[in-house]
């Protein structure tokens, strides 16, 4: 009797466990069931044969860095290979390159968003249906730097999705992509939202969400649904030594889809906001060289002339802490809330200047695609020997001809650095512009009053140097001086 009930305690607690595990797991049939129809095949060709290499992201060239990001564009596979007829029968010749994607339906009149690398150089684009049924669509307008796209097909009453809220979305959540991995159509991943507001190399203007969903080539374009089949997101990129899913997954929040693809639906290209100025991160250390409370803001190197920022009064070495509202907690925040922002809308910002917090009012321009700054290098100019100072380095006056070609009032040239100097950061060539010490900032006229001020400073000092080197301006945190020069 004891062993009946003993075996009777078991399988009810069993029970229990089990049916309290299946209460928790999600169930992510309906979100299928509701919004799949919705999701299409997108298949491009062209008639001039490209490489069938991923792209690399520009900047991640580099042989020892194996991790990179990659968009993913499959292409598709040709006779001879499996998944297509004639297998075995030997390769057929081709006229033209083909690729596979993924969109969705976001108007029942037949728009459909997707990646701008998706369709990008395509002769003839397919958007391809649930229920088979194939359209061919043209496209309204691509923005590269979102990598959002807008296409339209001839169709009505077509099933659309619903779209959520990213802000809402919380870090551990659940999440679903529908797309077409490798081709094949409608393919369900899950998993959870690893992070928001991921900033990736060259890509300024998106706050991507990071996901564990498995993403692989043919999903990019797709939608990520959360728990109540709203689109929250659109897949774009992964990280990934191979190409392919390596837990690293990145969407286009769909607040920042909607509002691209608004403009190309009514101008056909998206205007952004730009202020004209040159930033960087605010370390720990820069944010105690100039007073401020902590870490934050982007740090002003060098403001364009004529620019919106120059004309409202900014200066270089401002920190920029808050734009039209916003906080700004990084560098990387401050070009997406500017290029958000409407060319010519008037915002306040809010800059940390020399210990204090300053209000100034900004006209924000326009955005020009693909401006190229032209580099100026500093003449090349002998010197007579000369003894290093407290930070290992040697400089002299600027001509007046250099400061007219650097468009510089005034600033010291880094002639020589000594193998043992404290600014390793510092090169020949270098202009320092101003010295930052406890909040103070000081602008260097000359090397000898430059000298003489690392010769007043104690030996444990952290100063920082405004550097410019070529067209590019710095900022670079020394800790701790010689002895003595």
């Amino acid at each position: 009797m004891r062993t009946m009930r003993g075996l009777a305690a078991l399988w009810l607690a069993a029970f229990c466990v089990a049916a309290y595990a299946q209460r928790d797991l999600p169930d992510f049939t309906k979100v299928v069931e509701d919004q799949g129809n919705a999701v299409v095949n997108i298949s491009t060709t062209q008639a001039v044969r490209r490489s069938a290499a991923l792209p690399q992201v520009p900047g991640m060239e580099d042989e020892e860095v194996l991790e990179f990001f990659r968009r993913f564009i499959p292409r598709q596979p040709g006779p001879g290979q499996p998944g297509q007829p004639g297998q075995g029968q030997g390769p057929a010749p081709r006229s033209e390159s083909r690729s596979l994607g993924s969109g969705f339906v976001i108007s029942q009149d037949g728009y459909v968003l997707t990646n701008a690398h998706v369709v990008e150089g395509a002769d003839e684009i397919t958007v391809k249906f649930t229920d088979k049924r194939e359209f061919k669509a043209k496209v309204i307008g691509a923005d590269r730097r979102t990598d959002i796209a807008l296409i339209k097909i001839d169709a009505n009453g077509l099933p659309a999705v619903r779209f959520g809220d990213p802000a809402k979305l919380k870090v551990g959540e659940w999440v679903v992509a529908i797309g077409s991995p490798f081709g094949f159509e409608n393919t369900v991943t899950a998993g959870i939202v690893s992070a928001k507001g991921r900033s990736l190399p060259q890509e300024n203007f998106v706050p991507f969400i990071q996901t564990d969903v498995a993403i692989n080539p043919g999903n990019s374009g797709g939608p990520l649904f959360n728990m109540r089949g709203e689109v929250i997101g659109i897949n774009s990129q992964i990280y990934s030594r191979t190409g392919g899913f390596m837990g690293l997954s990145f969407a286009i929040p769909a607040d920042v889809a909607l509002d691209v693809q608004k403009q190309l639906k009514e101008k056909g290209r998206v205007a952004r906001g730009r202020i004209g100025v040159q930033i960087q991160e605010v370390t720990r250390d820069l944010a105690n060289s100039f007073g401020l409370d902590r870490a934050r803001g982007a740090l002003v190197n060098s403001v364009e002339k004529g620019s919106p920022a120059e004309k409202a009064g900014v200066e270089a070495t401002d920190i920029i802490v808050g734009f039209d509202g916003k906080q700004v907690e990084g560098s990387t925040d401050l070009p997406r809330i500017v290029g958000s922002t409407r060319p010519g809308s008037v915002v306040p910002v809010e800059v940390w200047r020399k210990g204090a917090t300053k209000k100034i009012t900004i006209t924000v321009g326009e955005l020009q695609e693909d401006r190229v700054a032209a580099a100026d290098k500093p003449k090349p100019q002998k010197q007579a020997e000369a003894q290093a100072n407290r930070l290992g380095i040697v400089v002299a006056d600027l001509t007046p001809e250099q400061k007219k070609d650097m468009k510089l009032s005034s600033g010291v040239l880094v002639t020589e650095v000594k193998a043992d100097a404290r600014a390793p950061e510092v090169r020949k060539g270098d202009v320092l512009v101003t010295l930052v010490y406890k909040g103070q900032h000081t602008e260097l006229k000359s090397a000898e009053q430059f000298n003489k001020l690392l010769a007043g400073l104690d030996k444990n000092a952290v100063i920082t140097l405004q550097v410019k080197r070529g067209e590019s301006t710095a900022f670079v945190t020394v800790s701790g001086l010689t002895d003595k020069g």
